[in-house]
C-alpha cells in the first residue's frame, strides 16, 4: 500500500510539473446514484497516469459533473460547460434520458462519447461507442444456453419491455408450434406470489428470469415461499450482475440456478482494481463498499472505457499530435480529430476487466466473452464459456482435475459391454447385414450415444460372452457376466437393464440411475367370465332371496289370520239384503298371497284391507318392498354392466398363500437375489417355494420367463423388473402387471471401480435427465418402436361409459317371462277342460260335443261377450212365477230362498223379494 501511495504521489507531481499543455481533459457525467461508476472513472484515470509509458510527461485530467437523471436542461448546461473547457471525450451518464442529451451534443461537436449502459437502439454514424454487450448478441448467448440445456418448454418472467428486446432471439427461435413457451410479466409492486403460484400450478420446471439485480433475490425468495423450489426447478437468470447477489439460502437446495457474467471476481485484474479503489478512497477519508464479488458490470465497463480511450489517444497522438479545442454550444464548431479518434477506437482491441474488447464498424460491442456460472454449495462457480464465434463451451467441472478428465475423453474410445434384451439392446434386421455398432439398436445404444455427444468420446459395443448380468458365486467368490468384464478390464462401460445393488457396488462403480423401477409380477390377464343366464338374480344373495320368499309367505299367512279375526274384513255378500244370514271376506289364503305378490311387484291389487290391523300389516309390507325393490334396482345396473373377471392373484401375498400357481425369476439375477436375501417373511416363503419347486421355476432370461407365462394358461407368474413388464404388456395384450412394486431401485451405467470417468458420465446422465432426453428415449423404445402401444389401456373408471348389455346379460329375464307365460297357458287349458266337463254334465251332453262347442266360440277371436249356457231340462210349472221348484229351476230364488246364482241374467223387482218368515 505504501508503494502504491508513493507511485501515486510521484505521478501527480509529474503531471503538475509537466504543464497545462500536457493534460488531456476528459469529462465524466454521473447521476446521484452512480457512485461506483464515478470511483471506477477516477481511479482508472489515476492508474493510467501512473503508466509513464503511455504519458511520459502528462496524463488525463477528469472533469466530473453530477446531474439528475430526470433533468435534461441541467444536463445540457453541464455538458456545454465541459466542452467550453476543452475535452477529448465524455463518459456517461447511465440514465437513458440524460444520455440522449449528451450524445446529441457530442454528435454536434464531434466529440467522442463513451457509454457503458444497456442500449437497444442502433446509432450508426454517430460519435457514440458503447462498451456494453450489444443486445442482439447477448440475446443470442441466452438462446445458445437454452439450446445447450435442451429446454423445449419453459416460462419467461420479465420485468420491463426492455427485457423482451433482450430475449428477442429466444422468442424467434422458440415458436409456439415447435417449442411452446409462456411469457409473463412481473407486477409493479413487490408481491409476486400470485404470479408465481400460477406458474407453480402449471407444473413448469424451467424458468427464464429477466429482471433488475435488485429484484432477483426478491423473486427467488417468494418462489421458495410458494414451494416452487421444493421440486426440481431450473432457472436461467439473464442479469449480468447475478454474481453480485447473495444466494446463501439457495446454495443447498435442489434448484439449479444458471446465468452469465462478464466480471470474474477471481481474476487478478479485478482484485487489483478493487484494491486501488479501496486504497484511494481510504486515503481520501472516504469509505467504499465494493469488493471483488460485488463489482457490477457497468462499473467494470467504465474502467475499461477509460483505458480504451487512453490507449487510442496515445497511439493516435504519436502519429499526429492531438490538441483539444474549447467548443461552445452557442456557436457550435467541430473538433476535427474527433471522428478520427472514434474510428481509431472502433478498430482497437483491448484486454480489460470484462474480457477482450472489440467493436464492429458501428461502434457496437458485438463480440465479447461470457462466463457461464451455476450455483452450488460453494456459491457461483464457472461451468462454461460463451463466445460469439464458438458458442457454448462447457467445462462442466469445478476443479482442474475434472477439467483434465473431460478433455481426455475427447480422444478416447470406450469399449461398452452389454447383453441382448429388448428394448435395451437388440440386433437389427436383417441379421448379418450390418457391421460394428450398426449391428445393434435399442435404449442402451441411444443412451450411450447421447452421453458420448456430451462428453465427446467414441464407443464400441460388445456383447458379454455368457449373456449374464453379473452375480457373485458364493463358492468361488468370482463374478460372472457384465461385472466380470469390467473387473477383467475387458470393458470400460457396461450398460443394459443392470440393477444397482449393494453387492455389485462393492465390485464396480455405478453412475446415477438413468431409470428408476421396482420388482413386480407378470401374469396373464384375467379371463372374462361368460354372463350368467340368471344374472338378474345376482344383486341379492341366495340368503336374501330365501328370506324374501319366507317373508312373503309369512305376511300372506298373517294377513289371512288377521282378516279372519277382525270383524271389519267380513262383508255382506248381498248388498240389497240388509239382514243377510252369511258374511264373507275377500282375504282368503289365495287372495292374501295375490295381494302380497302384487305389492312386491309394485303393481297393486283390486281389493284393499279395511281394518286397522290388516292395514298395518299392508303398510309394513309396502315399506319392506319399497326398500328391497329400490336396493335391487340400484344394484342391478352394476351387476349387468360390469364385466366379471376370473381374478386369482392381485399381489405377492396372494402368490405366497397358494401353491397352485407357480412363479419364478431370472436365475442369478438381481430379482432372485432380492428374494434370497430378504428378511421379510412373505418374500422368504416365496424364495423357499421357488428354490424347492420341481420342475425348476427359474428362467435363463426375461424372454424365456415371458414365454412361459404366455403358455402357462394362468398357471405361471414371472417376477421381473417393472420396466421390462411395461415393455412386454405394451406388445402382448394377453399379459398384464399384477400388484405394485415390491421394492425400489434403479438401472445405472457400470464402470470399473474408482474409475476417473464416473463423475463425468454421471454428469452427462444428469444433464440428459434435466433436459427430458431420458424420458424421450423411454417413450421411443417402450411405446413407439417395435410394436409398442398396440395394447390399449382398459377402461375401468366409473366415469366412463357403461358396457352395452347383450342377450347373455338379460336372457334369464326372458326365460322367466316365457316360463311364466307357458305355465299360465297350461293352467288356462286345464281350466278350460274342467269348465267344459262341468258344462257337459249340466247340459247332459257328451264331453266331445261340449268341447267342440266351446272351441268354436274360442276360435272366433272376436266379440267380448259370451252367452250363458242353459241346461236341456224342462222348466217347472211355476215358470216365471218364481216358485221354489227343484234344483234345476230357473227362477230367481232357489229352494232355500237365496238368489239363484245360476241365472244371473234374470231381472227381478223388489216386490218379488221373499218376505221374512
Amino acid at each position: 500500500m505504501e508503494l502504491l501511495s508513493l507511485l501515486y504521489f510521484l505521478s501527480c507531481t509529474i503531471v503538475l510539473a509537466s504543464g497545462q499543455n500536457d493534460y488531456v481533459q476528459i469529462g465524466g457525467i454521473f447521476g446521484p446514484d452512480d457512485h461506483d461508476l464515478e470511483v471506477a472513472f477516477r481511479y482508472a484515470v489515476d492508474r493510467i497516469n501512473m503508466d509513464r509509458i503511455l504519458f511520459p510527461h502528462g496524463g488525463l485530467k477528469p472533469l466530473i459533473e453530477k446531474v439528475s437523471p430526470y433533468d435534461s436542461f441541467q444536463t445540457s448546461k453541464r455538458v456545454c460547460n465541459i466542452t467550453q473547457l476543452g475535452v477529448a471525450a465524455i463518459f456517461g451518464p447511465s440514465s437513458r434520458l440524460t444520455s440522449n442529451i449528451v450524445q446529441s451534443t457530442c454528435d454536434t461537436l464531434e466529440i467522442p462519447h463513451l457509454e457503458t449502459r444497456w442500449d437497444p437502439k442502433p446509432h450508426p454514424r454517430s460519435c457514440l461507442i458503447n462498451l456494453h454487450p450489444y443486445p442482439q448478441s447477448y440475446s443470442r448467448a441466452i438462446k445458445d444456453l437454452l439450446k445447450e440445456m435442451q429446454w423445449k418448454s419453459f416460462t419467461i418472467i420479465y420485468e420491463t419491455n426492455e427485457g423482451l428486446v433482450r430475449l428477442q432471439e429466444v422468442l424467434k427461435s422458440h415458436g409456439p408450434s415447435e417449442y411452446p413457451i409462456t411469457v409473463r410479466q412481473l407486477g409493479e409492486g413487490h408481491d409476486h406470489r400470485p404470479l408465481l403460484k400460477q406458474i407453480q400450478a402449471s407444473s413448469e420446471s424451467h424458468i427464464l428470469l429477466d429482471c433488475s439485480v435488485e429484484k432477483i433475490l426478491e423473486v427467488l425468495t417468494q418462489a421458495k415461499e410458494v414451494k416452487m423450489m421444493e421440486d426440481y426447478q431450473s432457472y436461467v437468470i439473464t442479469n449480468l450482475d447475478l454474481h453480485t447477489v447473495d444466494m446463501e439460502e439457495f446454495r443447498f437446495g435442489r434448484t439449479n440456478i444458471t446465468g452469465f457474467r462478464m466480471v470474474d471476481p477471481q481474476s487478478k485484474s479485478i482484485q487489483n482494481a478493487v484494491n486501488d479503489w479501496q486504497f484511494g478512497e481510504m486515503r481520501s477519508g472516504r469509505r467504499i463498499n465494493i469488493t471483488a464479488n460485488t463489482v457490477k458490470t457497468e462499473t467494470a465497463l467504465m474502467y475499461d472505457a477509460v483505458r480504451l480511450f487512453a490507449r487510442a489517444f496515445v497511439e493516435m497522438n504519436r502519429s499526429s499530435p492531438i490538441n483539444t479545442t474549447h467548443l461552445s454550444c452557442d456557436d457550435p464548431g467541430k473538433w476535427e480529430p474527433g471522428y478520427k479518434l472514434i474510428n481509431y477506437m472502433k478498430f482497437m482491441e483491448l484486454s480489460g476487466l470484462t474480457g477482450y474488447v472489440r467493436f464492429d464498424v458501428d461502434g457496437r460491442r458485438v463480440d465479447f466473452p461470457l462466463d457461464i456460472i451455476e450455483l452450488d454449495r460453494n456459491g457461483f462457480v464457472k461451468t462454461g464459456l460463451w463466445d460469439y464465434r464458438t458458442g457454448i463451451n462447457y467445462t462442466r467441472t469445478e476443479d482442474e482435475k475434472l477439467s483434465i478428465i473431460s478433455e481426455s475423453l475427447q480422444n478416447k474410445t470406450f469399449v461398452v459391454s452389454s447383453r441382448l434384451g429388448a428394448p435395451f439392446l437388440m440386433e437389427r434386421e436383417p441379421k448379418g447385414a450390418y457391421t460394428g455398432n450398426e449391428r445393434y439398436e435399442g435404449y442402451s445404444m441411444d443412451l450411450i450415444d447421447e452421453v458420448s455427444k456430451i462428453l465427446g468420446f467414441k464407443y464400441v459395443f460388445e456383447l458379454v460372452p455368457d449373456g449374464r448380468y453379473g452375480s457373485l458365486d458364493p463358492k468361488t467368490k468370482k463374478w460372472d457376466g457384465l461385472v466380470k468384464q469390467l473387473l477383467e478390464k475387458k470393458a470400460d462401460l457396461a450398460i443394459c437393464d443392470l440393477t444397482i445393488t449393494y453387492s455389485r457396488e462393492q465390485a464396480v462403480d455405478f453412475t446415477m440411475p438413468f431409470m428408476n423401477l421396482g420388482i413386480s409380477i407378470l401374469y396373464s390377464k384375467p379371463v372374462k367370465q361368460p354372463p350368467n343366464l340368471f344374472s338378474f338374480l345376482s344383486p341379492l344373495s341366495v340368503d336374501v332371496w330365501i328370506y324374501m320368499a319366507t317373508a312373503y309367505l309369512g305376511v300372506s299367512v298373517v294377513l289371512f289370520v288377521l282378516a279372519r279375526l277382525t270383524p271389519y274384513e267380513w262383508n255382506n255378500p248381498h248388498p240389497c239384503n240388509p239382514d243377510p244370514e252369511e258374511l264373507e271376506t275377500q282375504f282368503n289364503l289365495l287372495n292374501c298371497m295375490w295381494f302380497a305378490i302384487g305389492s312386491l311387484m309394485q303393481q297393486g291389487c283390486d281389493f284393499l284391507p279395511k281394518a286397522v290391523s290388516t292395514r298395518m300389516v299392508a303398510g309394513m309390507w309396502w315399506f319392506f318392498t319399497l326398500i328391497m325393490i329400490s336396493s335391487y334396482t340400484a344394484n342391478l345396473a352394476a351387476f349387468l354392466t360390469v364385466e366379471r373377471m376370473d381374478v386369482t392373484i392381485e399381489s405377492a401375498e396372494d402368490l405366497a398363500k397358494q401353491t397352485k400357481i407357480k412363479y419364478g425369476a431370472v436365475e442369478g439375477g438381481s430379482t432372485a437375489s432380492f428374494f434370497k436375501e430378504s428378511n421379510f417373511s412373505t418374500y422368504q416363503r416365496m424364495w423357499s417355494f421357488m428354490e424347492s419347486a420341481r420342475p425348476p421355476v427359474f428362467a435363463k432370461s426375461n424372454s424365456e420367463g415371458v414365454e412361459r407365462v404366455s403358455k402357462g394358461k394362468r398357471g405361471y407368474a414371472f417376477l421381473m423388473e417393472s420396466t421390462s413388464i411395461e415393455y412386454v404388456v405394451e406388445r402382448q395384450c394377453d399379459l398384464t402387471q399384477v400388484g405394485g412394486l415390491l421394492d425400489s431401485k434403479g438401472y445405472g451405467i457400470a464402470l470399473p471401480l474408482n474409475s476417473p470417468y464416473r463423475t463425468a458420465v454421471s454428469g452427462a446422465v444428469l444433464k440428459l435427465q434435466e433436459g427430458g432426453k431420458l424420458h424421450m428415449l423411454k417413450t421411443r423404445w417402450w411405446k413407439e418402436k417395435h410394436g409398442g402401444g398396440s395394447c390399449k389401456e382398459e377402461k375401468s373408471s366409473a366415469t366412463e361409459s357403461a358396457n352395452e348389455l347383450g342377450l347373455a346379460n338379460v336372457g334369464g329375464v326372458f326365460v322367466v317371462l316365457i316360463s311364466g307365460m307357458g305355465a299360465a297357458a297350461i293352467v288356462a287349458v286345464l281350466e278350460f277342460l274342467w269348465n267344459t266337463k262341468k258344462v257337459a254334465v249340466e247340459e247332459r251332453a257328451t264331453f266331445k260335443s261340449a268341447l267342440q262347442e266351446e272351441l268354436r266360440f274360442v276360435l272366433k277371436c272376436h266379440g267380448s261377450t259370451k252367452p250363458v249356457r242353459k241346461g236341456n231340462a224342462k222348466e217347472d210349472s211355476g215358470g216365471k212365477s218364481g216358485g221354489t221348484g227343484g234344483g234345476n229351476s230357473q227362477g230367481p230364488y232357489d229352494k232355500y230362498g237365496n238368489v239363484n246364482k245360476s241365472n244371473k241374467s234374470m231381472v227381478i223387482s223388489p216386490d218379488e223379494l221373499p218376505s221374512k218368515k
